[in-house]
């Protein structure tokens, strides 16, 4: 049973070059003669209009940023297949938005709590998205590795497989019969609850440090040798569990290419969490019961008297 962490949800589109959908240049061939030198060219419109719907505009920069949201293989298509593709999305959006205004619906009570709600959260995202970006740089990944990984040593790590079930008495059974000769991993697939890992492969929960799982499980998984199951049931919240160790290893630490992406998460998990609390101690906040009755505020804790 592996532990779980509440994760902020932090999403940021990258918008392509504004060269993307620039054409290329041809280099004019030479005169014969020598021109007359031409009056200085008007600088080309970097965000031309592009296509209009009833009149209102699309431009080059709408299809840019469309472009941003693209997955990554799409974004490898050459250009030319790219901008015809994206301009007649923004088009269908313009008309679909034509329609919808044209019935009303932009008046209906449900439909104004919904475009409410939409505007809000990309409020919301905006706020975060200037908060934390700015923070993510390199430098800062590399603290987050050389005080979390780069100085530790490394860690002991547990392949091991499973049976959860409801009982002490049916997790005693099970331990029985394993003595008797039976096959766990056909056990497993048979008996555990825990359905996720009894269809990989007979219970098995793959490799995983300590701290990856619950402290009950841990403890005892940890202080089995390989090659064999444990001969109690082992408690946790989730019910009884038999345990098998597989085999044990020495994780060596991870270079930093390798964890560049995790740390990046954790940053941005610490910098929304960060920016939450921020904001919430700039605000004035009263809470209510369900029946609308005004809930107390928690006071502070005293401080503790300086020691003589």
């Amino acid at each position: 049973m592996r532990l779980s962490s509440p994760a902020a949800s932090f999403v940021a589109a990258a918008l392509l070059a504004p060269a993307l959908f620039v054409p290329h240049a041809h280099a004019a061939a030479p005169a014969a003669t020598p021109a007359a030198p031409a009056a200085p060219a008007a600088p080309a419109n970097p965000n031309p209009v592009v296509a209009t719907v009833n009149g209102e505009e699309i431009h080059l920069d709408d299809v840019r940023q469309a472009a941003g949201s693209m997955p990554a293989q799409l974004r490898q298509l050459p250009p030319n297949m790219i901008f015809p593709m994206l301009l007649n999305q923004l088009i269908d959006q313009k008309a679909i938005q034509a329609a919808a205004l044209r019935t009303g619906l932009q008046n209906q009570p449900d439909v104004q709590a919904q475009m409410h709600a939409a505007a809000t959260s990309a409020l919301q995202n905006a706020y975060l998205s200037q908060q934390v970006a700015p923070t993510l740089t390199d430098a800062a990944i590399q603290d987050y590795y050389n005080q979390n990984y780069a100085n530790k040593k490394p860690e002991t790590e547990v392949h091991a497989r499973h049976i959860l079930v409801a009982t002490e008495a049916e997790a005693t059974g099970i331990i029985k019969q394993l003595k008797a000769g039976a096959d766990f991993g056909a056990l497993a697939t048979k008996l555990s609850t825990d359905k996720a890992s009894a269809k990989q492969n007979g219970g098995d929960l793959g490799w995983f440090k300590k701290g990856d799982m619950l402290p009950a499980f841990s403890d005892a998984a940890f202080a089995m040798k390989p090659h064999s199951f444990s001969q109690t049931p082992v408690h946790s919240q989730y019910g009884w569990h038999v345990i098998e160790v597989l085999d044990t290893r020495t994780a060596a630490v991870p270079k930093l290419d390798a964890v560049r992406d995790e740390i990046r998460q954790k940053l941005i998990q610490q910098g929304v969490r960060q920016a939450v609390d921020k904001a919430v101690a700039g605000v004035t906040i009263v809470r209510y019961d369900p029946s609308g009755k005004p809930i107390p505020a928690t006071p502070p804790a005293p401080a503790t008297p300086p020691k003589k």
